[in-house]
């Protein structure tokens, strides 16, 4: 076993939306590295469930509803019973479409819920990460945000866009203000991943569409994004504190 392979070793990461193409890859690669994922789930139970035999048992499933108000508290609650946690990967998210033209009451639900589930969620959670932290000797978050955030997005798709940029931004400020503290953030801007929305995208429009704008041809892997989570969590890697990482093909270069 390689140095790195054991670089979380005894690390318990609390990942949001663990049981998506990408949270569940961010979680078999913890596992792969020695830490214990506390892995949650929204609604699907049985994605947990076969995850959690993948991993061999190793982690903690945990069930929470992020699109109300009480979710995140009530899953923070959950995953610090069984003790210290020393790293939140925030990476539950939707993505929905609505019309400028949509009527103002369909207008407003759908940018308040994508809103609750993309960015209330993970700032509540970041919250009590934060205390949490502070209670026991530092901590690491990391954002899941996405190329949308960093320069905008579709015209029927514009509340996701706007809450990838509100998290950018809030783990900047968290980087800023609490990194004296131990409490270290990062966020991870994704293009194209290979997920089933990918892969639905794909089948409606073809994959030149889809990757007409990515100069190297290709969708990012799940486990890309996954390598680049863990990198992040190591101890060794302190001063990328409040950076975003572009993963997106070369299709925005800041």
């Amino acid at each position: 076993m390689t140095s790195a392979s054991k670089s979380l070793h005894g690390q318990r990461v609390l990942v949001t939306g663990g049981t998506g193409g990408i949270g569940a890859a961010i979680v078999e690669q913890l596992v792969e590295e020695g830490a214990w994922p506390l892995i949650h789930y929204g609604r699907d139970k049985t994605a947990a469930e076969e995850l959690l035999d993948r991993i061999s048992g190793k982690g903690t499933i945990l069930q929470a509803d992020l699109s109300t108000a009480d979710g995140p508290f009530q899953l923070w609650q959950q995953a610090q019973v069984s003790g210290r946690i020393h790293a939140l990967v925030n990476n539950a998210g939707i993505r929905s479409e609505v019309s400028v033209d949509a009527e103002p009451e369909v207008w407003k639900a759908t940018w308040m819920r994508e809103f609750q589930v993309n960015f209330f969620a993970a700032a509540d959670l970041c919250k009590q990460a934060i205390q949490h932290f502070r209670a026991h000797g530092g901590g690491k978050i990391v954002n899941m945000a996405s190329r949308a955030g960093q320069r905008g997005y579709a015209a029927n798709a514009m509340p996701y866009g706007a809450t990838k940029a509100a998290l950018v931004n809030l783990t900047k400020s968290i980087a800023v203000s609490f990194g004296r503290e131990g409490i270290f953030a990062v966020a991870i801007a994704p293009g194209w991943v290979r997920t089933e929305m990918a892969e639905a995208y794909i089948a409606k429009n073809g994959k030149a569409a889809a990757v007409a704008d990515i100069p190297i041809g290709e969708m990012a892997e799940p486990a890309e994004i996954a390598e680049l989570v863990s990198f992040v969590l190591r101890p060794s890697q302190l001063s990328l504190n409040g950076a975003t990482l572009d993963v997106n093909g070369g299709s925005y270069i800041r």
